[in-house]
């Protein structure tokens, strides 16, 4: 192998290892099994405080981040490079130690609310040192970038004072810095970990149990049985099931290495160019991040940061992510037919109804979700319920199996169900009431023919669950630094005063700045870093210019995500290259232009907040719908080159300026895109009547 391609994989592995070690990350003997051992640990820690509330936050957010740092130290070695196939002595004395200094808020909880504000020397130095292993594990995980980007702001703190060009402030000795990051709520333990310690373990968590359980095989083939036959079906289908694991899976990564295992080699076979299967598999995959209910993990640090219910941020981005997926489907429509290919034989596609009577009990807990979520419940305590239910479905299914008669297997479940009733009339809280079920289900599990494999699939879910939410969980403890100094300095409200005046209160000039500054962001942060660190920075200045609150976190966040589709960096590129066996470079640029509609719909937005239905006027959200409908198939003829017939530069042109009216939303702009867009429909299907008559037989 040459050194080039070495490199390449190493990069490659080093992206699939920060968003979803599980699918790389395994040790065999010893180390495997203690490593395996913590993160169900983890895991069952996550959901035993989840549901029965036993720790102060505090203390939740130390352990949590112990735990975080523990599995770090033992999955990530010293050097990115290299095959890890144990852990070393050292790094097990580093994720220890990381992990025994997270029980100090434990351990020490009632002498640190008498003395807050007033740190003792072990005090500073534990700080000191849990601080610094935080970056250790986050250049570990993510290389330099992120915490270079966050350790720059520690020295800004302390010589404040000294510093020219605006930027002097009043300095804070070390005391003060270790306090307000290791000892108050501002810093590693702020909300970002919070948000961490619980919505975003217990999704990533969800996720987990139903990819384990065979969501992904109920996906795909929903998806062939839907569009499979389709023109370009196969294209289709990678668009419709990885838009369906966006339901279940906030990682844009992790739906790549699942999802295009399937599709990508089925979109090659059916004559779709390597590096385009790629980028459609990798544009398809990063909107997961954009689809309620699970979304990404930022979306749930974007509801706390704005004090706003989740239910707000998923609904605010329903129509956003429905274009973007919609755009998708549109661009593989016109590439298929500008290459003439073909769907599946549609003996070769499945039953949807067939799919879905055999696998109903996991939509079950999914529907569930969406309900509590949108019922105004908490998103801990829908996460709860919502993994609650899936094992006792997956639990229940496995006993059901073993029975013969079809009214024993409904007896079985109406008995269920009538003990649920029972003990919730007597008084127990839901949380108790449901993991009551689930050990109760446990025991026949035990003697019933399957039932140990599913338990043993259960155990591993945990174990998977834990491992991928390492990547988020340490970037959200270090971006808390980053925070915690801005807080404490009150350097965001100076950051957005500066983008208001290089904007020059231009609107549009600030949301280019703002968009350049999270693609810039993306070349080295996870997309929930880059959120965080933008949403901090960027959204109060857009704020200032009159962009809602809502839109203007919504649009920091868009452009986080599409950092990871935009060249040089690429991570879902670069993942999708690994399949597909084509330039990671190449993939990319082609899947920004399938996800044109990722960089086009946050402007709209802006400008017409209905969009992310933020108004109260039907007429208005349907109007601005219909627009972005109409601009979203213009962007698609321009880039693909082909509507009812091919493209030619001019036309191409044409088409593309027609959308871009739709966008700018400035006085008049609208009608002359309808009239344009009229014109060039007109005159396509013109162009189709001579192709239909100069083909036709003499």
């Amino acid at each position: 192998m040459s050194a080039s391609s070495q490199d390449a994989d190493n990069k490659i592995r080093q992206a699939i290892d920060r968003e979803n070690p599980s699918t790389v990350v395994a040790f065999e003997g010893v180390s495997g099994k203690a490593v395996f051992a913590i993160a169900v640990a983890f895991s069952l820690f996550q959901i035993w405080t989840a549901a029965f509330n036993p720790l102060s936050s505090m203390v939740v957010r130390s352990v949590h981040v112990g735990f975080l740092l523990l599995m770090t130290f033992t999955l990530f070695g010293f050097r990115s490079h290299g095959e890890r196939r144990s852990v070393p002595w050292y790094d097990w004395l580093l994720g220890l130690g990381a992990f025994t200094l997270g029980l100090y808020h434990y351990v020490f909880e009632v002498d640190l609310i008498q003395r807050a504000g007033d740190p003792n020397m072990t005090d500073l130095i534990v700080g000191a040192i849990t601080i610094a292993l935080v970056f250790e594990g986050a250049r570990r995980i993510m290389g330099w970038a992120l915490p270079i980007i966050c350790g720059v702001f520690i020295p800004y703190a302390l010589f404040g004072r000294h510093l020219p060009f605006g930027l002097a402030h009043r300095g804070y000795d070390i005391d003060q810095v270790i306090d307000n990051l290791y000892l108050s709520t501002e810093g590693i333990y702020g909300t970002p970990t919070f948000v961490s310690a619980t919505f975003i373990f217990l999704f990533i968590l969800f996720g987990a149990f139903l990819e384990r359980a065979g969501m992904i095989k109920l996906f795909n083939d929903v998806s062939l049985g839907l569009v499979g036959s389709a023109k370009g079906g196969p294209a289709k289908v990678a668009v419709i099931s990885s838009g369906f694991m966006g339901t279940i899976n906030g990682s844009g990564v992790a739906n790549v290495l699942t999802t295009g295992q399937f599709t990508i080699p089925l979109m090659m076979r059916f004559g779709y160019r390597p590096a385009f299967a790629g980028a459609v598999e990798a544009t398809a995959s990063m909107g997961g991040q954009l689809m309620p209910p699970v979304m990404g993990a930022a979306a749930f640090i974007m509801a706390e940061t704005i004090g706003v219910p989740f239910s707000d941020i998923a609904i605010a981005a329903a129509i956003p992510a429905i274009l973007y997926f919609g755009s998708a489907f549109w661009m593989v429509h016109l590439e298929a037919g500008k290459r003439n290919l073909i769907g599946l034989p549609k003996d070769q596609c499945p039953s949807v109804s067939r799919a879905l009577i055999e696998g109903w009990y996991l939509i079950l807990p999914l529907a569930a979700l969406v309900y509590l979520l949108f019922s105004g419940f908490t998103p801990l305590f829908a996460g709860v319920i919502g993994i609650a239910l899936t094992i006792a479905l997956i639990l229940g299914t496995t006993i059901v199996g073993s029975i013969g008669p079809m009214a024993l297997r409904v007896a079985f479940w109406v008995v269920l169900g009538l003990l649920a009733a029972a003990l919730w009339r007597m008084g127990w809280r839901t949380e108790h009431l449901a993991f009551a079920i689930v050990g109760l289900l446990v025991i026949p599990c035990l003697i019933v023919k399957g039932g140990r494999e599913t338990l043993a699939m259960l155990v591993n879910s945990l174990a998977d669950g834990a491992k991928n939410a390492v990547g988020v969980g340490v970037a959200c403890a270090l971006v808390g630094v980053l925070i915690g100094i801005l807080t404490l300095t009150g350097l965001a409200s100076s950051f957005a005063g500066t983008i208001v005046q290089l904007s020059g209160g231009n609107l549009l000039v600030a949301l280019i700045l703002t968009m350049l500054a999270c693609i810039l962001l993306g070349t080295g942060l996870p997309t929930t870093a880059n959120y965080i660190v933008t949403a901090a920075i960027a959204a109060p200045a857009l704020l200032q210019m009159g962009v809602p609150l809502i839109v203007s976190h919504m649009f920091v966040f868009y452009f986080g995500i599409m950092a990871d589709l935009t060249p040089p960096v690429a991570l879902a590129a670069l993942a999708a290259s690994s399949i597909c066996r084509a330039g990671h470079m190449q993939v990319g640029f082609i899947a920004t232009r399938i996800a044109m509609a990722g960089y086009v719909v946050p402007f709209m937005a802006v400008y017409s907040p209905a969009l992310m239905l933020q108004t109260t006027d039907p007429l208005a959200v349907v109007y601005v719908l219909f627009k972005a409908l109409i601009a979203i198939g213009l962007w698609g003829a321009a880039t693909i080159g082909f509507f009812w017939t091919p493209l030619n530069l001019a036309e191409r042109v044409f088409s593309a300026a027609a959308a871009f009216l739709f966008v700018v939303a400035l006085p008049v702009t609208d009608e002359v895109g309808f009239a344009m867009t009229a014109a060039f429909l007109l005159w396509q299907r013109h162009r189709l009547r001579r192709l239909g008559r100069s083909s036709a037989p003499a």
